[in-house]
């Protein structure tokens, strides 16, 4: 059985058209990639399913189906959003951050477990544990971003850009630290605009082409297709 599924989904924005009859699916331990041009609906396909935007269409989690559910039920069956711009509580400190990502949470020693395994993910952020959000790097910010997302103990690990205004070295800490989270069994769906990123990381991906599926593929095929990566990344 799938763990996500959505069908046919279509969003408006007043009369333009964001998302238009979009499905795809997400397998248990599967990374995924959602990859295209600014405006081809990427966010707002996560933003869709987290039910922070009204939308058409059908969306299943775990065979259950969601879409008419509210945003806070998605946290309680583990969809786990971690948005783009990373919205962290700039005035709180690091670890404070982390705490309020496990806020539903009552197992408390596993709570403590997954902070550990986040620092062990993200050194920095033990470093600066007692250091305000809002003063840490912009590299720094993601992997709280992240790490905060994990805190709430996720079924399904939503990313929104995570490589956004980074520099190459800050990708890669983040790229090893997304493969070492997917590596415990975590599925990951990871919208990006850094097409390359993408295909190197995930297993499949869907490009987007006007709110639709352009083209959907293993990830290893897509990367060695010269017409492909010409047509859709200008990689060729």
């Amino acid at each position: 059985m799938d763990l996500l599924e959505v069908k046919a989904l279509r969003v408006l924005y007043g009369k333009a058209i964001a998302l238009n009859g979009l499905s795809m699916t997400l397998k248990p331990k599967e990374m995924v990639g959602v990859v295209g041009p600014n405006g081809a609906g990427k966010t707002t396909l996560l933003r869709a399913i987290s039910a922070l935007v009204p939308a058409e269409g059908e969306i299943f989690f775990q065979g259950e189906r969601i879409d008419h559910h509210p945003p806070h039920d998605m946290v309680r069956l583990g969809i786990i959003h971690c948005p783009e711009r990373r919205q962290l509580f700039v005035d709180f400190t690091v670890a404070e951050n982390l705490e309020m990502g496990a806020f539903l949470r009552k197992d408390k020693a596993k709570t403590r477990d997954d902070q550990s395994f986040i620092y062990s993910l993200f050194p920095v952020l033990q470093e600066r544990k007692n250091q305000l959000a809002g003063t840490l790097s912009g590299g720094e910010q993601q992997m709280l971003a992240i790490g905060r997302a994990l805190m709430s103990s996720p079924k399904l690990l939503m990313l929104d850009e995570p490589s956004m205004g980074l520099s190459p070295l800050i990708k890669s800490v983040l790229v090893e630290g997304v493969k070492n989270i997917w590596k415990t069994g975590l599925a990951v769906l990871i919208v990006e605009q850094d097409a390359s990123l993408t295909l190197n990381l995930t297993e499949r991906v869907y490009i987007l082409e006007h709110g639709r599926v352009g083209l959907e593929g293993n990830s290893r095929d897509l990367m060695n297709n010269e017409e492909v990566k010409r047509v859709y990344f200008q990689l060729g």
